[in-house]
């Protein structure tokens, strides 16, 4: 089971193992993203076979998944999604991965036969060629070249110069003048402006680039930015706006300063800001950089209702108020959830009350976790078959029980084969599992009558069906 820790300073060196490496070119895969972000997004991170795995908290959407970053040549992706997966079910959610890179997108639609893509607009990353913007070269650039003449002549002794820790103080004047003209409400623009300046603060470490143009001895712009693979992440681009042309002349200075080598700057995204989007846009990007969300969905995704279906002897069909008393004492008999494998105490929500086990079972549909089946015998509530454990490739498990006084009749193997071919032919799932404990003889004999045996450890007997 992934085990998350939330994401501080401290924790930097770690994630640059593998950001410094990720050739995503997405600014989410950046240790300063995660930092200047983190009381929005909430991130932490897990380490997985060789990958690094990111856990993000969204208001709309819960928990969401990074793409997993491997290690060139070690980090196995596939084996930290399975880890992912493994971590949803056992928190009774579906996979929801968050900014996607583009070129992973068929990899995980190929792994996750139901998935609902998104791509908004919104949060694309403006990605320029390094080379473009250290020389601002060819007719399409005159504009940023004449800006940058204009500022020189108006400003000559202005310099661009690497920020140093020694420099803290002149940065915090420059903050102090910048907050006094900035002039922006959105709750999301002051937040990234109060983040930028807690993380100008990292000026110094190892893993930080950052530049200003100084005046005169003081800062009029300031920006800084980490290396990700092939690509410089800008996560500071900030300037004084009485000072003309200051902007592209930071642009071009920072970039020529620290893109050296590298074929990509990534300027990170608008937010839906018009001025932003302009400015931006201005400055030519080779490309948008797509952050595709990806929410995982398991077969019972277009299931609106439990439909009835019928054997020979027995139907089943949806658990109703009359079903109370007979579904709560087959839930409460001890004797029977041993076999079960399951003890209701472990989970149990609140307080037990009589319609606890109904509501469970309705609220487990309703989220798309579980299908819960009420086997009958002329109309009358029997035991139950339950298809659940997901596995959001094509897989769940099925498991039935019988209330004792109907055991030893064959129903429980009527009803697991019914529901079984419903599942597979119906529902449409690849591979449908089952298991049993070693000594439960009845229930061994019933899956081996629909399903091939699928492997054993020192508890249970395994079985599968597949199409």
């Amino acid at each position: 089971m992934l085990e998350f820790r939330t994401v501080q300073l401290k924790n930097v060196p770690r994630l640059r193992k593998y950001y410094s490496k990720c050739d995503y070119r997405l600014c989410e895969y950046s240790a300063g993203v995660k930092l200047m972000w983190r009381q929005h997004w909430h991130p932490a991170f897990a380490e997985s076979h060789g990958c690094l795995v990111v856990l993000n908290l969204s208001h709309h959407f819960g928990h969401i998944f990074d793409y997993p970053v491997p290690l060139p040549g070690v980090g196995d992706v596939d084996a930290a999604l399975d880890d992912i997966d493994d971590w949803c079910r056992e928190n009774g959610i579906a996979p929801i991965f968050g900014v996607v890179p583009q070129e992973e997108r068929e990899h995980l639609m190929d792994r996750y036969p139901y998935t609902v893509v998104d791509n908004d607009r919104l949060w694309q990353d403006y990605l320029y060629r390094a080379e473009d913007l250290m020389t601002f070269a060819g007719r399409r650039y005159s504009g940023q070249r004449n800006h940058i003449n204009k500022f020189r002549k108006l400003y000559p002794q202005a310099v661009y110069r690497p920020i140093t820790r020694e420099d803290a103080d002149k940065v915090e004047a420059f903050w102090e003048e910048f907050h006094r003209i900035f002039n922006k409400e959105q709750a999301l623009a002051k937040l990234e402006v109060c983040s930028a300046r807690k993380l100008m603060r990292q000026v110094g470490k190892p893993w930080v680039k950052a530049g200003a143009i100084e005046l005169e001895g003081k800062f009029i712009a300031i920006s800084l930015a980490e290396v990700c693979g092939d690509t410089l992440v800008c996560h500071i681009e900030k300037g004084l706006p009485q000072y003309e042309g200051v902007y592209p002349t930071m642009v071009q200075a920072f970039a020529a300063a620290n893109a050296q080598g590298l074929r990509w700057i990534n300027r990170e995204d608008d937010a839906g800001d018009k001025g932003l989007r302009t400015s931006k846009l201005q400055y030519l990007p080779a490309e948008l950089g797509a952050k595709v969300r990806i929410r995982v969905r398991n077969e019972l995704a277009y299931l609106d209702t439990i439909p009835p279906l019928a054997s020979e002897r027995l139907t089943l069909d949806a658990l109703t108020e009359a079903d109370r008393e007979a579904y709560n004492r087959l839930c409460l008999d001890d004797d029977r959830n041993r076999w079960w494998g399951y003890d209701y105490r472990k989970d149990l929500k609140g307080e037990l009350t009589e319609d606890y086990f109904l509501a469970v079972a309705r609220h487990d549909f309703a989220s798309k976790l579980a299908v819960n089946f009420a086997i009958r015998l002329d109309g009358k509530f029997i035991g139950e078959a339950v298809l659940y454990n997901f596995d959001y490739k094509g897989g769940a498990e099925l498991g039935c029980r019988i209330l004792p006084e109907y055991a030893g009749n064959g129903y429980g193997a009527e009803a697991f084969q019914r529901a079984a071919e419903w599942s597979v032919y119906q529902l449409g799932l690849y591979r449908l599992k089952g298991k049993c404990y070693k000594e439960n003889e009845a229930s061994r004999k019933m899956l081996s009558a629909c399903m091939r045996p699928a492997g054993e450890d020192e508890t249970f007997y395994y079985f599968e069906k597949t199409v």
